[in-house]
């Protein structure tokens, strides 16, 4: 499985949201990843400027505090990889 880094988390929102630092913005509804391979959540949004963008993930998993200041990452859809 190849992966491609998302990005450090930076918050979690008050509606539990995870607000990430991208530098290339993944699809929408991408899977999001955690060190350990388990299915996190799944990008909801990109906010910012295009210059500097942001996503946010809908987690999937309970206790969205838990991953601050964690790395992310996103697998690549099959479409991408050929």
């Amino acid at each position: 499985m190849c992966l491609q880094r998302l990005g450090r988390v930076l918050s979690v929102t008050p509606s539990q949201n995870v607000v990430v630092k991208v530098g290339k913005p993944p699809k929408m509804g991408a899977a999001v990843i955690d060190e350990n391979l388990k299915v996190i959540g799944r990008v909801f949004d990109i906010i910012g400027p295009v210059s500097s963008p942001y996503a946010v993930i809908r987690p999937s998993v309970k206790n969205a505090e838990k991953l601050a200041n964690r790395q992310l990452y996103v697998s690549p859809s099959k479409k991408e990889r050929s």
